[in-house]
C-alpha cells in the first residue's frame, strides 16, 4: 500500500529507492520547474535518499558539465528555491546524465544497461520533452524492456492536439503500460489551495450544505498572465489559450468546484466524480457558442509603465496569426446540485495581473433590513487564491463602530477573513511540482488525470475548436494591460454579475 507521505515527520523520507529519468534534462521545464521541484523535496527531507536523477537529452555532456550546467541554471529560479554551495553539491551527488537519441533505439538499450547497473524499486520516466515524442519515447521503452511494474510514466501537457490525437496518444501509451503506471500531470491540481478547496468541502461541515445551487449565484475561474509567450511563439501558434489552458487547467479546477463528494479519498474515487462533472457539461449549441465564448489576441499596450508588443509582432508568430492568446467562457453543469448555476472561465496573456482564483458568489439574503453596497459581486464570496499567492478569502458584511449611534437603517460594509498559506505554514508548504513529483515516486495517482477524464474534456472543447477553424473574423483584439476584450465583462454582465475587478 502506498505511505501517505503528507503524514511524515519533516526529516522523514519515503524508504524506497528510486531512478527518475528525465527526458528532456536540458530543456526550459527541466530547469524553471522539475529540478527545483526536487531539490526542494531534497532540503525538505522528503526525497528518497537512495535515488538517482537521470538527465536525458541530445547535448554531449559529461555528468559534471550536467552538473555544471543545472547549478548554473538554479541562479535563474526564485530566490527562495536557490541552494546554498553545500546544498546543491549534496544534491548533485544525486544527478547523472545521459546522451540519447530519442528515436534511436540503440540508446533505449544503453539507458536499459544503466539502470540494470544498480536496480531500483520505482522507475520513474519524466517525459519532459515535444508532445511528438511522447509515443516514441513510451513505445521505446517498452522495445528495451523498461516498462515493469516498478516503471511509472510521466506526460505534460498538451497530450494531443484535439480528441483524435489524444485518444491516439493514449491508445498507444495504454498499449504498453497499465493505466496505473500513467501519470498525467496538471501542476494546478498540486497547488496548495487546490489541496485545500478539498479540505474546505469535504473535511468541515460548514460549506458542503451550502455548495448547491440555492446558495450559489455563479462562480468564476480566473487564470491570467501579465506575460506573453516570450519565445514560445511557434509554440503558442499551434496551441492557443483553449488547448492550453481551458481543456486542461481551468477544467480541471471546475471540476474540484463542482464535483460530488467521493465515497473515499482513492484516486479512482476522486477521478470518477469529476468525471460526472465534464460529463455534466452543457452541450454546446451555435447560439451559445456565439454568445458565451469569448476570444482575444493581445495587442501592443503597456505592461509596468514599460511598452510590449503585440501578439502579431512575437517572435515566431504568423503576422496574420488567428491564434487566440485569451478566452472567456460561460457554461453550467447540468445536473441537481448546479442546475441554473453560470461558471465562468477566463484565461490570457498580457493581462493587467497576474493572478489565478476560483470565486464563488452566494446569493444576496432572501429579505434586506440593512443598506450594503450595490456593486454587482457584493455580499458574500468565497476566494481560493491560487496565484501569486496561495490562501483562502471569505468575504462577509458587518456593520462599522462609528454606525452605534446613527439613527436609521445601519449600513453593512464589506470585511474578510484572510487565511494566507504562506504565513499560516511557512516553510511546511509543499509547492505543486514537489507535491506531485513525490506522489509519482509513491505510486499516487489522487492528483493526476485518468485518459477518459482527458478524453471527456477534449470532446466538450472541439466544438469551439470547430467553430473557430470556420469563423475568418478571428479573435478580438485587446491591448495588452488590460483584462481582455470588452465582450468578456459584456458576456457575464448579460447575467447581472462582473468581474471580481470590476466590482
Amino acid at each position: 500500500m502506498p505511505i501517505e507521505y503528507e503524514t511524515l515527520l519533516p526529516n522523514q523520507v519515503l524508504t524506497m529507492s528510486f531512478d527518475l529519468i528525465l527526458f528532456g534534462g536540458t530543456g526550459d521545464l527541466a530547469w524553471r520547474k522539475i529540478m527545483p521541484a526536487l531539490f526542494q523535496a531534497f532540503r525538505h527531507g522528503s526525497l528518497p535518499a537512495d535515488g538517482r536523477i537521470i538527465g536525458v537529452a541530445r547535448d554531449d555532456l559529461s555528468h559534471e558539465q550536467y552538473r555544471t550546467l543545472i547549478k548554473s541554471r538554479f541562479d535563474n529560479v526564485e530566490l527562495a528555491k536557490r541552494p546554498s554551495e553545500e546544498e546543491f553539491s549534496r544534491f548533485a551527488r544525486m544527478l547523472d546524465y545521459l546522451r540519447m537519441d530519442l528515436s534511436d533505439p540503440a540508446d533505449y538499450a544503453s539507458l536499459a544497461d544503466k539502470l540494470q547497473q544498480r536496480p531500483a524499486d520505482v522507475v520513474v520516466m519524466y517525459v519532459a520533452t515535444a508532445p511528438g515524442l511522447f509515443t516514441t519515447v513510451c513505445e521505446q521503452i517498452a522495445a528495451a524492456g523498461l516498462n515493469g511494474p516498478q516503471t511509472r510514466v510521466v506526460l505534460e501537457k498538451p497530450l494531443g492536439h484535439d480528441l483524435a490525437s489524444n485518444r491516439a496518444i493514449n491508445q498507444t501509451v495504454r498499449s504498453v503500460l497499465t493505466e496505473q503506471q500513467i501519470f498525467r500531470i496538471d501542476h494546478y491540481l498540486g497547488k496548495p489551495s487546490v489541496q485545500n478547496l478539498f479540505a474546505l468541502r469535504f473535511g468541515n461541515s460548514l460549506f458542503e450544505p451550502l455548495w448547491r445551487r440555492e446558495y450559489i449565484a455563479n462562480i468564476q475561474i480566473t487564470i491570467s498572465e501579465e506575460l506573453g509567450v516570450e519565445k514560445r511563439g511557434a509554440f503558442y501558434e499551434n496551441t492557443g489559450a483553449l488547448r492550453d489552458m481551458v481543456q486542461n487547467h481551468a477544467l480541471q479546477l471546475l471540476c474540484a468546484v463542482g464535483m460530488e463528494p467521493p465515497i473515499n479519498s482513492h484516486a479512482d474515487a476522486i477521478r470518477d466524480e469529476k468525471l460526472k462533472v465534464l460529463r455534466s457539461l452543457k452541450p454546446w449549441t451555435p447560439e451559445t457558442l456565439n454568445q458565451h465564448v469569448i476570444r482575444g489576441q493581445y495587442a501592443a499596450g503597456t505592461i509596468d509603465g514599460e511598452a510590449v508588443p503585440g501578439y502579431r509582432n512575437e517572435p515566431g508568430v504568423n503576422p496574420d496569426s488567428h491564434t487566440e492568446t485569451f478566452v472567456a467562457l460561460r457554461t453550467e453543469i447540468a445536473n441537481w446540485r448546479w442546475a441554473g448555476v453560470p461558471f465562468y472561465i477566463r484565461t490570457g496573456k498580457r493581462l493587467a495581473g497576474r493572478d489565478a482564483h476560483i470565486e464563488v458568489n452566494f446569493r444576496p439574503t432572501p429579505h434586506a433590513i440593512f443598506n450594503s453596497q450595490q456593486d454587482c459581486n457584493a455580499g458574500n464570496r468565497l476566494v481560493i487564491d491560487l496565484q501569486p499567492r496561495d490562501g483562502l478569502e471569505l468575504h462577509l458584511l458587518a456593520q462599522g463602530a462609528n454606525q452605534r449611534h446613527r439613527r436609521g437603517t445601519p449600513t453593512l460594509e464589506p470585511v474578510q477573513l484572510d487565511l494566507d498559506f504562506d504565513k499560516r505554514f511557512g516553510t511546511e508548504r509543499v509547492g505543486a511540482y514537489e507535491r506531485l513529483l513525490l506522489d509519482v515516486i509513491d505510486g499516487r495517482l489522487n492528483l493526476f488525470v485518468r485518459s477518459d477524464e482527458q478524453e471527456e474534456a477534449w470532446r466538450w472543447v472541439e466544438p469551439i475548436l470547430d467553430r473557430w477553424s470556420h469563423d475568418p473574423t478571428g479573435p478580438r483584439p485587446y491591448a495588452a494591460g488590460t483584462w481582455g476584450p470588452s465582450a468578456s465583462s459584456a458576456m457575464i454582465a448579460k447575467d447581472g454579475y462582473c468581474w471580481s475587478e470590476e466590482s
